[in-house]
């Protein structure tokens, strides 16, 4: 069982990294949550950095364009960590399980909760991006709704992964892969590489479709069939595309990719224009263009396909880092578009570390 022993919530300071303007990411100190009766609170293990927290640094992500974040911010939304406290209407989670937390944090009650669309929802806040405290902290604290229990057998460092998994494994639920498809994955990164993984298991064949060569050969570990240039790729071959890099361009590459009755799941986010975008070509193919905005109902199927062996984190891990170097952390991520994607922070010692 765990080595933590119940106890009641812990009060002060505690220490966290945040950014505190564009450019800087700083050690400091700042209030331990306080309890509330259906909140838990969390010890981190790991905490992954990704493109969205990048922007945050740069000062360029639209959350800070358009006023819901504002430095200093505490960043953090892949994350897994240990319960170490509970409030007093708190149920089904206890002191010492291991817990992964949903970044989207919907209200239940607004329109778009009720009719079933919790992503969309009206005041929804997002950990470590807007209106909640991210995990690059000792503590973070999270409604009991939005906490799933991990099982003995993930490992903590994999269990960083499952909150990025979890929009490709929603996307390839709502374009409906099956056996019969020949897939093109657009990017490398992070996203690029679980979707190859998966791919590569639910699909007749999987192409990883990128600039880096670096990413392409993790690409073909990963279970690609062909690693290809943008431009070696034939247009019009693939009954599914997943356009995961998030460019402008890698956009306009994968609507061309897609066969007629061919569907498109759109998982990285281009928030430029996307010139040579031509509508009429999705009607007279009939593509099928998806966006995919998280995936926030599929938190125990990612779990289970990490547990089967189906994903794997390891390979995508460039480093991990202690918080006092998140700032070189940040800086092996924007170097990284060479190699191993993900870059982590470690913040508390784990008793299921990989």
């Amino acid at each position: 069982m765990s080595a933590i022993q119940p106890r009641t919530w812990p009060g002060g300071m505690m220490n966290a990294v945040a950014i505190t303007a564009p450019g800087r990411v700083e050690l400091t100190r700042i209030p331990i949550p306080e309890p509330r009766p259906e909140e838990v609170l969390i010890r981190p293990s790991y905490v992954g950095l990704c493109g969205t927290d990048l922007e945050l640094l740069h000062g360029t992500a639209s959350y800070l364009k358009d006023g819901r974040a504002r430095f200093p911010l505490v960043f953090g939304h892949e994350w897994c960590g240990q319960v170490v406290a509970v409030g007093e209407d708190v149920g089904g989670i206890a002191v010492g399980h291991r817990v992964v937390g949903q970044t989207m944090v919907p209200c239940g009650l607004c329109r778009m909760c009720q009719r079933g669309q919790r992503p969309h929802c009206e005041r929804l806040v997002e950990v470590g991006l807007y209106g909640l405290q991210g995990a690059a902290a000792e503590y973070i604290r999270m409604p009991m709704r939005s906490l799933t229990v991990l099982p003995e057998a993930l490992d903590d460092l994999s269990a960083a992964f499952i909150e990025p998994a979890v929009t490709v494994v929603g996307g390839f639920d709502k374009v409906r892969c099956g056996l019969e498809d020949e897939v093109a994955v657009v990017g490398t990164g992070t996203m690029g590489l679980l979707a190859v993984q998966l791919a590569s298991r639910m699909a007749r064949s999987v192409d990883a479709i990128g600039i880096d060569e670096a990413g392409l050969k993790l690409a073909a570990a990963c279970g690609a069939r062909r690693t290809l240039r943008p431009d070696q790729a034939r247009e019009g071959a693939y009954s599914l595309v997943i356009e995961a890099s998030g460019s402008p361009r890698a956009f306009l590459r994968s609507v061309q990719l897609a066969g007629t009755g061919g569907r498109v799941a759109v998982v990285g986010v281009a928030n430029e224009p996307v010139a040579g975008f031509v509508p009429g070509e999705l009607v007279l193919r009939g593509v099928d263009l998806l966006g995919i905005r998280h995936g926030l109902d599929y938190y125990d199927r990612t779990i289970q396909l990490f547990v089967d062996g189906v994903l794997d984190a390891r390979p995508m891990v460039a480093g991990v880092l202690p918080p006092d170097q998140a700032g070189h952390a940040f800086e092996l991520l924007e170097r990284g578009r060479s190699g191993p994607p993900k870059v982590l922070l470690r913040f508390n010692d784990s008793r299921r570390a990989s």
